[in-house]
């Protein structure tokens, strides 16, 4: 490399014939520092010399900036050595940090480690973190991480509530480790936070204190964690009540809307000497039992056996849609669903009670009344009524697949009419089906358009048709 830090950076300092000239990015968008330095070194030819720089202001400090992003290494070196002192440069320093060239890497960490503060630290945060993710660029996150483990609280909780979820993490994890942040409030974040890493990380910090003996730091933590809308929360707070010696508690989360977190419950209850099932069957057994909920109907299936079906099929014709689509996943839960008694289900209003029909269906489609089905596919019919019913004839295959689909290729709504066009282009003559069907020719020339003639010959060369 060379000495001549200010006649090298010169260098790029001149008029550039092609592209405008780069500007560094005004925020501090992490993204927008790395976006310039992939610019400037995919753009940058080193044009004619000009003056060395000076101290101007402005100008030649975004000069400056596109020769830290130089594709020349000894531009970028000499760079780095102009850029020290400068602190809006700095994003670009923590960049030169990770730089395939040795002196270049080695002279930027030493700038930065020389400037790295509390406040920069915070701000380069993001930028730093992203760049930590290249090869070489362990070096700028242990700087961060030296630097904030000896920043005030305050600094800490920047990072705490940043909207970047690596920063989040980052930040959450040298919390933790400190000490920094009580229970509560560890378990208020795992319920808070959308971020399903934060929300473990804190969760599990928070449940270290559950079973020590202070009982109002376990409430202050259980509430939280129970009351968590995210599942993985609930469950980990069911889990502790456990711990806590409060597995009486966990009979309440046995009919939870997650089934990870009535998993949770159930092993919680059995570890207490409690029985799970017989619990679901009496809130299944009829009409002098408490109303049933989605999750209690569910449950039933999830752990009980195939003669709980019989518990199960009263609760098709329930009231509840919700009952009912639980009824319908849970007879397919334990394998004792009857296409006789679940096809008058195609027709229910609710169309998530629908959905749970088709997937209970499903296996047994090709023995499916097609014409029945075909009915069901009328533009007179509720859209959820028709896309199952379509859905199940082409899963039966054959010709009524064929002429389903069809029969949808003109349809008014756009997403039937897309599925009509997709099944039309997978299909296939059925294995085992009689060969010569001339009804599969007439339908294949009507779906020329969609297929071309050289996939229709093919197909009615399949079905044992002339072509």
């Amino acid at each position: 490399m060379i000495d001549d830090s200010a006649g090298t950076a010169a260098a790029v300092t001149g008029p550039t014939p092609g592209p405008p000239p780069h500007r560094a990015p005004a925020a501090g968008d992490p993204a927008a520092w790395q976006a310039f330095d992939e610019d400037v070194r995919s753009r940058c030819m080193v044009p004619a010399p000009s003056p060395p720089f000076g101290a101007p202001p402005a100008d030649d400090l975004s000069r400056l900036a596109v020769a830290l992003c130089h594709r020349d290494g000894r531009v970028r070196e000499a760079a780095v050595r102009d850029a020290a002192g400068r602190p809006d440069l700095l994003p670009l320093i923590a960049v030169r940090c990770a730089d395939w060239v040795a002196p270049v890497r080695q002279r930027a960490r030493q700038v930065l480690r020389e400037t790295l503060d509390a406040d920069t630290a915070v701000a380069l945060a993001p930028l730093i973190l992203r760049v930590g993710r290249r090869g070489r660029g362990e070096f700028g996150v242990g700087l961060l991480r030296e630097v904030l483990d000896r920043a005030p609280r305050a600094r800490l909780d920047v990072l705490l509530a940043d909207p970047d979820r690596t920063v989040r993490r980052f930040g959450y994890r040298i919390a933790v480790e400190q000490g920094v942040l009580a229970p509560a409030e560890l378990a208020a974040t795992a319920a808070r936070d959308d971020d399903v890493v934060v929300q473990d990380l804190c969760a599990t910090a928070a449940l270290a204190a559950v079973g020590d003996g202070d009982g109002a730091t376990e409430d202050a933590v259980l509430v939280r964690l129970l009351g968590a809308r995210t599942p993985r929360t609930r469950a980990a707070g069911v889990t502790a009540l456990r711990r806590a010696g409060r597995a009486e508690g966990a009979g309440a989360f046995l009919d939870d809307r997650a089934a990870q977190v009535r998993a949770c419950a159930r092993y919680v209850v059995r570890q207490a000497g409690g029985d799970p099932a017989a619990w679901y069957r009496t809130r299944c057994s009829g009409p002098d039992a408490p109303e049933p909920s989605p999750g209690a109907v569910i449950g039933l299936a999830e752990c009980g056996e195939r003669a709980d079906g019989a518990l199960l099929w009263p609760l098709v014709r329930h009231a509840g849609p919700g009952i009912r689509a639980a009824a319908v996943a849970g007879l397919r839960t334990l394998d004792v669903a009857r296409a006789d008694g679940l096809l008058p289900l195609l027709d229910d209003p609710a169309p998530r009670v629908t959905r749970e029909t088709v997937a209970a269906l499903l296996p047994s489609a090709g023995g499916l009344p097609a014409g029945w089905l075909m009915e069901r596919t009328a533009a007179d019919r509720p859209r959820h009524v028709r896309a199952a019913a379509f859905r199940l004839l082409v899963a039966g295959g054959g010709a009524a697949a064929l002429r389903a689909a069809v029969a949808l290729l003109a349809d008014p709504d756009e997403r039937l009419r897309a599925r009509a066009g997709q099944a039309v282009l997978r299909w296939r003559p059925s294995a085992g089906a009689p060969q010569g069907d001339s009804e599969v020719g007439e339908l294949l020339d009507l779906c020329r358009h969609v297929l071309g003639d050289d996939a229709v010959r093919r197909r009615k060369w399949e079905a044992g048709l002339p072509r």
